[in-house]
């Protein structure tokens, strides 16, 4: 019998190209979607695995999928859940391979974390929320900034007019084309055809083309007579201040710092966001209305919570979470110890350290840590290694960790904290850092994999500095003393961002949340101004003068997508300008009319035109 290779080509080869398109289908799921349906394709996909030698796989994930296709209908009964649990129970044990276990464990998984859906279709025939397709970028932008309007003008060439409709949701198009995660793009529905269109890079040609503050604001409205506080001029508080100001409110913003922007200026490296640039949003936030501001003002020394009470008709706290955590462990003080947001901000207010020739450790995977490490290098660190006890803990963009690596950051995984030697020389600081080696385990409910001791010897880090990229808090102490409620160093307020109990008073962003990104803060502080103006009796609109173009239509012909370009590694390494070189037009042109229109075209329910969000 003669012998063959296998052959190019061949059939398998041929299924996974069709496979790496139908991924992408996976990956776009649309939002808005029954989770239910959602499941029973993932069954079907599973039942069209099997092999057909056992019978729990063969005919038992048939008979499941038979339980989903009633329930989604609402022909089911209450009952069959636990006997739909009971069948899938039995699957999970006797199966013989992968394919009936983790479907089975798939459908059980979706019975717990979507029981009340469950519910609903067999008890009301219908989903808990009406099931409609939406604009993916904008139902995933936490501020529904309308992408694809702005996309439409920049490819119209209208760089002001894409800028005011940012703006209509936005207040900082200049900072967020220079740092925001784009979640908008998560869930592109070009991924289905090539890949997502680069939404942020098209944003920052925008502002790279023409400067926010020579894009007027809209009109504000004709004063109220109302005045509100805002403490803190991060993005939270300055895009509050910016939609109350529309509206016709008098403003009074309040913050610590010598000037404005809170983590925007002072834990963003210049790299990433140069200031002069974060000038331009800010400068056209203050002329958007009757904004009047307070700096180096800190509530509970320079102002009292019961100041604010008593001479403005609400109030809104958006304080961030600028104080970097420490670990509680012996010797973590020591004077070459550091939190990463403390550094970062030291560096932002012009007192870095001198870390020439020095060996850095950091410990933590965030964007902060990201940052810090970034910044160590360009303070002149001989070496800077980035320790985290699993790959899970990468937080970070991949882009930042692609990034940092391309400088010359060493990254190490699998290296759990174990405690700091102190320098014997200098007892005030430390000359190494033990970490414990790690051995990867199962996974937890959340997907996250679990690790455990490995029998290797502890590992010892030599650092001259390490900087600690554990999270950060935020400053509440003069706000529990006024009873502003709170919990673990987090103001309570509701996602409406009212503070119950406490009439005028309203909060958002990082002091709420936690530690977040900017884009999070933004919608926080949009989500205040129109909750403030319904307390105080409004029903302000903010009318955005920018009209989206018709649509043409696309051929869904696959196109490459236009990346943002850095500059060399080894040259941005050694200074602090800004890394990211700028679009062309024709790039940008190009990228635009990579856009599929989706406010227009496929997202089910239209009104006048366009699909709501």
């Amino acid at each position: 019998m003669t012998r063959r290779l296998t052959a190019r080509g061949n059939m398998n080869d041929r299924m996974d190209v069709a496979l790496n398109k139908f991924r992408s289908r996976m990956t776009s799921y649309p939002p808005g979607m029954c989770p239910l349906v959602m499941y029973r394709t993932i069954l079907q996909m599973s039942i069209n695995q099997s092999c057909g030698k056992c019978i729990p796989c063969r005919d038992g994930l048939v008979e499941a999928e038979r339980y989903l296709k009633r329930i989604i209908e609402g022909d089911a009964k209450i009952e069959d859940l636990d006997e739909l649990k009971t069948l899938c129970e039995m699957i999970s044990e006797t199966a013989d391979c992968a394919v009936g276990v983790v479907a089975a464990n798939t459908v059980l998984d979706s019975l717990k974390d979507f029981s009340d859906e469950y519910e609903s279709h067999i008890r009301n025939q219908r989903c808990i929320e009406n099931v409609n397709q939406t604009v993916p970028c904008i139902t995933l932008c936490p501020a529904h900034v309308d992408v694809p309007g702005y996309v439409a003008l920049i490819k119209e060439g209208d760089y002001a007019g894409a800028i005011n409709m940012i703006r209509d949701r936005n207040p900082f198009p200049t900072a967020c084309a220079m740092v925001c995660e784009h979640p908008c793009e998560k869930k592109c529905r070009r991924t289905i055809i090539d890949h997502p269109i680069n939404i942020r890079g098209l944003k920052k040609f925008a502002v790279d083309s023409i400067t926010a503050d020579k894009v007027a604001t809209p009109k504000p409205n004709v004063s109220t007579g109302k005045k509100i506080a805002v403490v803190g001029a991060g993005p939270s508080g300055l895009t509050a201040a910016y939609f109350l100001a529309l509206m016709g409110h008098k403003v009074e913003v309040f913050d610590e710092h010598e000037k404005l922007g809170g983590m925007l200026r002072y834990g963003i490296p210049e790299y990433r966001l140069p200031k002069a640039r974060l000038d331009e949003d800010i400068n056209a936030i203050l002329k958007a209305g009757d904004i009047e501001v307070h700096t180096n003002t800190k509530i509970g020394r320079d102002v009292s919570v019961e100041e604010l009470e008593n001479g403005f008709d609400a109030i809104y706290l958006g304080l961030g979470a600028q104080l970097g955590n420490r670990m509680p462990v012996n010797n973590g003080d020591s004077e070459n110890v550091v939190p990463a947001a403390d550094f970062l901000q030291a560096v932002a207010r012009g007192e870095a350290p001198d870390l020439k020739g020095k060996k850095v450790a950091l410990i933590g995977g965030g964007n902060v840590a990201m940052d810090a490490a970034r910044t160590a290098v360009r303070l002149g660190a001989e070496t800077v290694n980035v320790f985290t006890r699993k790959r899970d803990d990468y937080t970070a963009l991949e882009s930042e960790i692609e990034s940092a690596m391309q400088e010359g950051i060493r990254f190490t995984t699998l290296l759990s904290f174990l405690h700091l030697e102190a320098d014997k020389a200098n007892p005030g600081r430390i000359s190494a850092v033990w970490l414990q080696p790690e051995i990867v385990g199962e996974y937890d409910e959340f997907g996250f994999v679990k690790t455990e001791h490995s029998t290797k010897y502890p590992y010892r880090a030599v650092c001259d500095y390490l900087i600690m990229g554990v999270g950060q808090r935020c400053d509440v102490k003069a706000f529990e003393e006024a009873g502003i409620p709170t919990n673990r160093g987090r103001i309570l307020a509701d996602t409406a961002c009212v503070i119950e109990g406490r009439e005028k008073f309203f909060s958002g962003g990082d002091c709420v949340t936690g530690p977040s990104t900017a884009i999070n803060a933004i919608a926080a502080g949009q989500v205040a101004a129109h909750n403030i103006d319904e307390f105080l009796g409004y029903h302000h609109k903010i009318f955005c003068e920018a009209k989206a173009p018709d649509p043409m239509p696309n051929k869904c012909i696959p196109t490459g997508r236009a990346e943002i370009e850095e500059r060399d590694p080894f040259e941005r390494r050694n200074d602090f300008l800004h890394v990211e070189t700028p679009m062309t037009v024709e790039e940008a042109e190009r990228e635009a009319g990579r856009c599929l229109r989706c406010d227009y075209y496929g997202c089910g329910c239209m009104e006048g035109g366009r699909a709501p969000w």
